[in-house]
């Protein structure tokens, strides 16, 4: 999963940068996301087999490294590729990489090796069974994706319509297909009775398994809400970021790859560490050590990320932008872990996976478009603001978990 998670990712980046339409672009990125979403929740899962216990938090913080390093890093060679040969190679050159990686992790091992069905048979089956079920929950979000590419498509004919005000209703209509799919799977993961430990043999049966497991379990919905939000916070603060850079401060492309890059990375890289050190060291202590290292970070962090904004010498963004980034780190390493705490190790993978599926579509979904719109409202300052609003929001919300994570992890023991 992991290697076909990478694969995918890389494959679909890559091939963003041959796009010709902005439809074209908008389904390389949706399978771009579909690969981060499969290698993700197994990565993590992975790790919580090889490191148990007390250490697990700051393994996951090591690992959350390096997809900061990752991203941030990207960013600035991304800048400099675009500056110097267009944004096309930039693509190319961010995803073929990702195939040797691929292959990389393809020689993972799983601690504890199962026996397994046959490839053939496990395929031909999920295949059989997933059409099937997806065809039923996934039929409200093609059709009102197709809707919204036909009225796109008919705007983009009009003269004098700016192209946001297409883009703009396409999305739409793709967030109430994907609003109204939850809607029809929600209610089917409610009807499910089946223990935890009953795992279902294909990946659609495991996400309605893991949704019904969420919804009996206190801390898991503290942490899905508050993990929405502050996904929210902190993907929307680097999409927007640059933007921000060159309007309010002057910075070119490259300049705000240089700056960006570098500080972002060193705040994130050290504050990703410190979190997971903090949450495991405050779990040997206290049952609550790991949501109150995820939570506190955006509290702390948000009024640094609102002065970030709201500053107007170079001299003082630097510093704070470093400082926002630390803060907003925290969480990597110990949400994660909070989530594997209260599942058993069945459904790890599983609730992870929707934990990712719903913190993107609540969060950093929602980020780009509603911080867009109220730009072109009150301008790009004021709607950013928004930001450091909902991670404290969030961090407080993360911070409700502190009063069922004992009662919860307690059950999973039994």
């Amino acid at each position: 999963m992991i290697a076909w998670g990478v694969g995918l990712w890389s494959a679909f980046t890559a091939l963003g940068g041959l796009v010709q339409r902005f439809w074209q672009l908008f389904a390389c990125r949706a399978l771009v996301g579909i690969g981060e979403a499969g290698y993700g929740p197994a990565s993590q899962a992975l790790i919580a087999e090889y490191f148990r216990g007390q250490r697990r938090a700051f393994a996951i913080g090591v690992y959350s490294v390096g997809m900061a390093f990752g991203g941030v890093a990207g960013i600035w060679l991304g800048g400099e590729l675009e500056q110097a040969y267009g944004w096309r190679a930039a693509f190319l050159a961010m995803g073929i990489p990702g195939f040797v990686l691929a292959v990389l992790a393809s020689q993972l091992r799983e601690p504890l090796q199962r026996r397994a069905a046959s490839l053939w048979t496990t395929w031909r089956g999920s295949v059989e069974r997933g059409v099937r079920r997806a065809a039923f929950y996934l039929r409200p979000l093609v059709i009102l994706g197709l809707v919204g590419a036909a009225f796109g498509g008919v705007l983009a004919l009009f003269e004098g319509v700016p192209s946001e005000v297409d883009a703009a209703v396409f999305g739409v209509f793709v967030t109430a297909g994907f609003a109204w799919t939850i809607w029809r799977l929600v209610p089917a993961a409610v009807r499910r009775t089946t223990e935890a430990g009953e795992v279902a043999t294909t990946a659609f049966e495991d996400f309605l398994e893991a949704a019904s497991f969420v919804l009996r379990t206190p801390t898991l919905i503290w942490v899905f809400v508050g993990g929405a939000l502050v996904t929210f916070a902190a993907n929307g603060l680097i999409a927007w970021a640059p933007s921000f850079m060159q309007r309010v401060h002057g910075m070119t492309v490259t300049q705000v790859g240089r700056n960006f890059g570098l500080w972002a990375l060193v705040g994130s890289s050290l504050g990703a560490l410190f979190g997971g050190r903090m949450g495991d060291a405050l779990m040997r202590r206290w049952v609550g050590g790991r949501v109150l290292a995820s939570g506190v970070g955006f509290v702390l962090g948000g009024p640094v990320c609102a002065a970030l904004l709201l500053v107007d010498r170079p001299g003082f963004f630097v510093p704070l932008l470093f400082a926002t980034f630390f803060f907003y780190t925290w969480y990597n390493g110990p949400l994660a872990s909070v989530v594997l705490d209260v599942v058993p190790p069945q459904v790890r993978a599983s609730v992870l996976g929707a934990f990712v599926l719903f913190s993107h579509l609540a969060g950093d979904a929602l980020a780009g478009p509603v911080i867009g719109t109220i730009s072109d409202r009150v301008g790009l300052r004021t709607a950013m603001l928004v930001l450091p609003a909902a991670g404290v929001v969030g961090g407080l919300a993360t911070l409700g978990a502190l009063r069922t994570v004992g009662q919860d992890m307690a059950r999973v023991r039994e």
